[in-house]
């Protein structure tokens, strides 16, 4: 419990990641910092509900093992879905394997190259040709085998969602620039909404509609593609550049995982805060404390009731649909996409095949997101998409939760700052998702920049902490 008359360097409000990582960097550094969460327990919107053995994750935000600020949680066992996405189109399944780094998508690229060393008089349908013939050397793509299907009429189908053998090509070629393309460099591109820059950049609307659409929807939580082109591009540079997984046991494995990093008694649960200043917080439990500075961590509209001048964003809603059975679908630990976009859910996986822990011996977990307002009857609107997705009846799945989270995600619409100031005065900071990218890379980072702007200002000695190695991805 904290006393009234506490004093701290820096007063923390807010015990999400964002809060807890820059509390974890003002330590390291020989600041004393006390984290005070109104909530009774740390982790924010990175929670998890335990229902009867399962865990189920309130958001579920993809993750990527390209995130450089996931170092900071040393023991976070990041859980890979199989390489690439599943894409649901045209009554198939369509396995596109994107790069584990961009060894894939390279391959790609050698097939764009062999288009461009062929001999220019080449007529067009056997320079197409050339094309699938190099394409097939090194295909960054291939579809599941259908039963009842011969080898041509499967190959005929497999580029369905993703154009033929030259569009796969180029979109191989495009993910190997997102891969190697420096940041500073992407963010210095003309900036429009994702849908527009994609479609501007020559990329096939198959491949945007069947492929890139679906998946950025997926890591932005936004179907419409409004986002800037820039978070887009960032977002396509993880996907490219890593895999993408979620932690061992739960998003609240990642908080958790930050909080025992810090010394006993720097996080306070259950304390609310009801206004701030550059020197001292007021809480409705233990009154006024004292501190140097103060860094609001919080959502935008929590910051915002603090600080009545911080602008509130729009935000993606989200839904989360947790079923279990006994007879999981056969698509393995694949992220499962709909390229038709024939129902609500926009992505869904046997999670429990990604990461075991999240359920009992013997049951699978299936976890669906929804984006956007859900239907009016979401359970039977869910379960008939999931039907089609999966080929299987789903009548007899079981439901554990359905968790709807109406802020869930900061809207980034073009233009957007990627930088927002974390220093808006000396001793008043503030960071969160909304202050950098919607994505827990983005609220790491902000946190990153919040902590390196308040040790200045106290005039902290030393260099900021070397964080440990990056997770590394483990199979399930």
């Amino acid at each position: 419990m904290l006393e009234p008359a506490y004093q701290a360097d820096v007063v923390i409000v807010g015990a999400g990641v964002a809060g807890l990582s820059a509390a974890h960097r003002l330590t390291s550094q020989g600041v004393t910092v006390a984290v005070l969460e109104a909530a009774p327990c740390v982790g924010g919107r990175m929670s998890t509900e335990k229902v009867d053995g399962f865990r189920l994750d309130r958001i579920g935000q993809l993750l990527s093992t390209a995130y450089p600020e996931l170092r900071l949680a040393p023991g976070l066992v990041l859980r890979p879905f199989a390489p690439g996405v599943l894409l649901h189109g045209d009554g198939r399944h369509h396995h596109v394997d994107a790069p584990a780094g961009a060894r894939s998508a390279r391959g790609a690229l050698h097939a764009v190259r062999a288009l461009a060393s062929a001999p220019r008089g080449l007529p067009g349908p056997r320079l197409v040709a050339a094309s699938r013939r190099a394409a097939s050397r090194r295909a960054a793509f291939r579809v599941l085998p259908g039963a009842g299907q011969g080898a041509a009429s499967r190959a005929a189908r497999a580029a369905a969602p993703l154009g033929g053998a030259v569009d796969q090509a180029r979109l191989g070629a495009a993910l190997t620039r997102f891969s190697t393309v420096p940041v500073e460099r992407l963010l210095a591109r003309p900036e429009l909404p994702a849908g527009q820059s994609l479609a501007a950049r020559g990329l096939p609307a198959r491949t945007i509609d069947g492929f890139l659409r679906p998946l950025l929807a997926a890591l932005l939580c936004d179907p419409a593609l409004t986002t800037s082109s820039r978070c887009a591009d960032l977002a396509l540079r993880a996907f490219a550049g890593g895999r993408l997984c979620v932690p061992e046991g739960g998003a609240e494995a990642l908080p958790e995982l930050l909080a025992q990093t810090l010394p006993t008694g720097t996080v306070h649960t259950g304390v609310r805060v009801t206004s701030v200043s550059t020197t001292s917080v007021s809480t409705a439990e233990h009154g006024e404390i004292r501190c140097r500075a103060v860094l609001l961590a919080t959502d935008a509209r929590a910051a915002a009731e603090l600080l009545p001048g911080l602008r509130v964003p729009d935000f993606h809603p989200v839904t989360v649909v947790h079923h279990t059975t006994d007879e999981p679908p056969r698509t393995g630990s694949a992220l499962l996409l709909d390229a038709d976009r024939g129902g609500p859910v926009a992505h869904t996986a046997v999670i429990s095949e990604v990461d075991p822990s999240r359920a009992p011996s013997g049951r699978a977990l299936i976890s669906s997101t929804v984006l956007g307002t859900p239907p009016p009857d979401l359970e039977t609107a869910v379960r008939t998409h999931l039907g089609r997705l999966y080929g299987t009846p789903t009548h007899r799945w079981e439901t554990l939760a359905v968790h709807h989270t109406r802020e869930a995600v900061p809207a980034m619409p073009a233009p957007h700052d990627l930088r927002r100031p974390v220093r808006l005065l000396a001793g008043l900071y503030v960071c969160g998702d909304h202050r950098d990218t919607s994505t827990v890379q983005g609220a790491l980072h902000s946190a990153h920049r919040a902590s390196t702007a308040i040790l200045k200002d106290l005039g902290a000695s030393g260099s900021m902490h070397r964080a440990d190695p990056t997770p590394t991805a483990q199979a399930a």
